[in-house]
């Protein structure tokens, strides 16, 4: 039977790139476990995970607006360079966090380093792309309370 809303589903995943890069997978660790329809992963993956008996796999093609979204200019931001520590100096492609008023941690990658500023990217690292995960569903949990 392939899961439903508010089941708990064990699976085993590979994630690729459209030119065939690996840029996350479950096998060789602890398989990724979640509810299905409680927005724990992308839409376009929990989407997958319901057509899915236990022991079958797939390959699906996951289009960036099922996954994290277009890359937005927006989400890129200037920000004055003395913001930053002195040492170590921020270089392109490291992974910083910010912390808002209200104490929530947001990612954001250097993408630019100048004298004055440092420019700052807070779209996803995999936003704008298209994503093709294998799946293969291990387990589903038991009905969810009230059916």
């Amino acid at each position: 039977m392939a899961p439903r809303d508010g089941q708990i589903v064990i699976v085993n995943y590979r994630g690729t790139l459209n030119d065939g890069t690996e840029f996350d997978s479950s096998y060789g660790r602890a398989p990724l476990q979640f509810t299905v329809g409680a927005g724990d992963v992308i839409p376009g993956f929990d989407e997958a995970v319901r057509g899915l008996e236990v022991g079958e796999s797939k390959t699906v093609s996951i289009p960036c607006d099922q996954a994290y979204g277009e890359h937005t200019d927006d989400a890129v931001q200037q920000f004055p360079r003395d913001a930053f520590p002195p040492e170590p100096t921020p270089e392109v492609g490291w992974m910083v966090e910010l912390e808002s008023e209200d104490g929530q941690r947001i990612p954001a990658t250097v993408v630019e380093v100048g004298d004055e500023h440092v420019m700052l990217d807070f779209n996803h690292p995999l936003s704008g792309e298209d994503l093709t995960f294998e799946i293969e569903l291990v387990s589903v949990g038991p009905e969810p309370e009230g059916e």
